[in-house]
């Protein structure tokens, strides 16, 4: 494969990517549901880039809400190669302010309730999560942000809770105590459908303010939030055009994209049709062959 096509979800405070050239909005029926927002299809430095915010427009859907598989099967479905999630966090370490983007490259999945797998009775799989991004992605956007002007970390572990309210201090206090870094509501299931879905995913965190587990500060503000992410979505622009830039001639391939080599449990004889019919998309590599 040497064709890029780089899916990009935006979360709160970026809802729109202006710079995409020739950009066509485009829906996508899933078997899923209905994405987020139509996808937005267009080119950005010669390459071509589909854009989806995630939280819908005028940022309508909660976190808990959001139809992540919709999504992640639209990106999929819409040819793109890598994916990109754009997402707010809090920081749970002083040495990671206000305005910092990190590179996240671990998960801690404290969400429930939320459909975390493509597959399921009738056909099941079991794919690899012990390193949840793609290494040579997050490097490209990790390069991108730095090369747009952000103060860049590279590395950290996302503690993913389920909202929508903001942490209470004592399991601020306890996430910090398990090493995590950052803590946000989207990332997951979003990184592991997108494994399922064998997409090389990234994720570039910005960081709007420190969770309550300072003791001598107030706890978080949405207000404060939003105020943070205006600044940062100027930056996360221009790490997007930066990215573009960047990117080599060739796409070599990298592990992910056949992430279901092996997954599948089920043999061919006892899958379920109508389950085999919903991930022609998604497992259509290996379902196919």
């Amino acid at each position: 494969m040497s064709e890029w096509t780089i899916g990009i979800i935006g979360g709160s405070g970026l809802y729109a990517l202006e710079a995409l050239e020739e950009a066509q909005e485009i829906a996508v029926a899933t078997p899923w549901g209905a994405t987020s927002a139509p996808l937005v299809v267009g080119r950005l430095h010669g390459h071509r880039f589909v854009f989806l915010p995630r939280h819908g427009r005028g940022h309508a859907i909660p976190p808990g809400e959001v139809n992540y598989r919709a999504n992640i099967d639209a990106l999929k479905r819409a040819g793109c190669t890598d994916v990109l999630a754009l997402s707010a966090i809090g920081s749970l370490r002083e040495e990671l302010p206000p305005g910092r983007f990190v590179a996240v490259d671990q998960f801690v999945d404290r969400t429930r309730g939320r459909a975390a797998t493509f597959f399921g009775s009738g056909l099941v799989a079991h794919v690899s999560m012990a390193e949840p991004v793609c290494p040579r992605f997050s490097g490209l956007a990790a390069a991108a942000a730095e090369a747009a002007g952000a103060d860049v970390s590279r590395g950290g572990t996302y503690l993913a809770m389920e909202g929508p309210q903001f942490s209470t201090r004592a399991e601020s206090l306890l996430y910090r105590q398990w090493g995590c870094d950052v803590i946000g509501m989207t990332a997951m299931p979003e990184a592991k459908l997108a494994r399922e879905a064998e997409l090389p995913y990234a994720l570039l965190g910005m960081v709007t303010d420190y969770d309550c587990w300072r003791e001598d500060e107030a706890g978080v503000e949405a207000a404060d939030v939003l105020a943070r992410l205006a600044s940062n979505a100027g930056t996360a622009r221009r790490t997007l055009e930066a990215l573009a830039r960047a990117l080599p001639e060739r796409r070599e391939a990298v592990p992910a994209d056949r992430a279901l080599d092996g997954a599948l449990v089920t043999p061919p004889e006892a899958r379920d049709p109508a389950l085999l019919a919903k991930l022609d998309a998604v497992a259509g590599r290996v379902l196919n062959r």
